[in-house]
């Protein structure tokens, strides 16, 4: 089979078409939709790379060509290699009501969790106490933070954890000083309306002066406090995709120009914050593709963070991304985004098949839960290169079925992690059989919870008789070691 992926992150097209003597011709490119480029004498245009995949053992050997290929050839920097920081994000804890003291607590519970890093979402600029201004003024609200952004990163990194900070560099609020100073900076076509989306525009990037006020604007305040990791976010679609600054022949251009302008953005400031994590966001995925993975080498795989439908989400992204470009989440119940109530021990296990954090009020935790979670955490901490750099392999799938399975394997075979999970019980459920992959046949594994021991080849052919276990949510993770020959 072959596979086909863009180096791209605007608008695109993929084709697949039949002839007549049964051939079949690929493309994959820029969407010629609305798209046009007026090219002068002796001027150049560059079209986007495409990544072509061949595996003759199916999905699961394009999926992990794809894996390892995005993960140590695409990705770059010194965080391509490096393990990625346990965070706790304050979003669905505080939304835009926090004050120093209320971040304080929460990093400082999550300090004693083990957390390593504590990222301050939207709300930190402007005057921003909801979602109706500010996008475009990065300069830090001293109503909330009146001893300034620097203060509190130093509060949270002198208790030993990171520091990090949300932008959403790509957009601009009507009601924003930026606006009204540059009302022509957003995309639009010129004496005609301007939709607003989520109360927000988007900025121009085809437009070399707002791509630097981009650069200035995130550089000064980077340069300002501790900050070693930024969530950069993009929650609206782009519409109206016109330019104040280019003339008529040149309109269908826009589109290209502002991704242009976008990894002109990207890489300036990644050069010059290269001790910076940077991590794309698009409403989570929205804008999940190799060429933002060359910039950032992880995303937010979705706003969506009930564990269930990330069983799905996570499954699926699995084709082409590596768990380390994911960021997973435990987040509180009822969940924001479902209402579904599920158990820590669900959450955790779901989250922990990615770039592992929290998104939830800490303090708040019962001591039972914060036991919970303390033991995730060190769990995860001693699985997560195997995690992170392991291969990945899919066993059950959530699109087919009511459970879904994983594995992944160091590159020696030498341990392995095997994650089930079961969505809904059912009555009189038959004894079911779990078959890892991936495992070398004639190594010897032990079960590092029950101290078992196991064939390979026992492990992959005759598989794990898993335990009866009743209601909904159910899962169950094994960590496997070597142990002989």
């Amino acid at each position: 089979m072959y596979a086909f992926n863009l180096v791209y992150s605007g608008n695109f097209i993929a084709q697949a078409e039949v002839q007549q003597y049964r051939t079949t011709r690929v493309s994959i490119g820029i969407n010629p939709f609305d798209f046009t480029w007026l090219l002068e004498p002796g001027a150049s245009f560059q079209t986007p790379e495409a990544v072509m995949v061949y595996a003759n053992e199916g999905l699961g050997e394009m999926s992990r060509t794809f894996n390892l290929l995005y993960r140590s050839r695409l990705s770059r920097g010194k965080f391509r290699d490096a393990v990625r920081p346990i965070l706790i994000n304050n979003w669905e804890a505080t939304y835009f009501d926090f004050d120093a003291d209320k971040i304080e607590a929460i990093a400082r519970e999550g300090k004693s969790l083990g957390i390593e890093l504590f990222v301050l979402d939207d709300g930190w600029f402007g005057k921003r106490d909801n979602d109706l201004s500010s996008l475009g003024d990065w300069v830090v609200d001293r109503r909330k933070l009146p001893d300034g952004l620097d203060s509190l990163a130093r509060r949270v990194t002198d208790m030993g954890m990171q520091f990090g900070l949300w932008f959403e560099p790509e957009m601009v609020s009507p009601d924003s000083d930026l606006y009204r100073s540059h009302p022509d900076w957003c995309l639009h076509v010129p004496d005609r309306p301007r939709t607003v989306g989520r109360n927000q525009l988007v900025l121009d990037l085809s437009r070399s002066e707002v791509c630097d006020y981009i650069v200035q604007s995130i550089s000064d305040i980077l340069s300002s406090a501790p900050i070693s990791y930024v969530k950069w976010d993009m929650n609206r679609h782009m519409t109206e995709i016109g330019s104040a600054s280019l003339p008529p022949d040149r309109q269908r251009e826009t589109a290209h120009r502002y991704m242009l302008g976008l990894y002109r953005v990207m890489e300036e400031l990644t050069a010059a914050f290269p001790d910076v994590l940077f991590e794309s966001c698009s409403s989570g995925g929205g804008r999940y593709d190799p060429g933002m993975l060359y910039y950032m080498p992880q995303t937010w795989t979705s706003d969506n963070t009930d564990a269930v439908s990330r069983l799905k989400i996570q499954y699926g992204n699995s084709m082409v991304y590596p768990a380390v470009s994911m960021g997973s989440h435990v987040s509180t119940v009822p969940n924001h985004q479902v209402r579904r109530m599920t158990s820590l021990d669900i959450r955790g296990h779901v989250a922990m098949s990615g770039n592992f954090g929290y998104e939830l009020e800490l303090t708040k935790l019962t001591g039972e839960e914060k036991e919970t979670v303390k033991a995730q955490i060190a769990l995860y901490k001693e699985i997560r290169p195997l995690i992170q750099f392991g291969t990945f392999y899919r066993i059950l799938s959530p699109f087919e079925g009511n459970e879904a399975a994983w594995t992944f394997v160091a590159g020696d075979k030498s341990e392995a992690v095997l994650a089930f999970f079961r969505v809904l019980s059912q009555p009189g459920e038959r004894v079911q059989i779990l078959k890892c992959k991936g495992l070398e046949p004639s190594y010897l594994y032990r079960h590092a919870e029950t101290d078992q021991v196991y064939g390979g080849d026992e492990l992959m052919y005759a598989g794990l008789t898993l335990p009866r276990i009743k209601g909904d949510f159910i899962s169950l993770f094994w960590r496997f070691q070597k142990v002989g020959e």
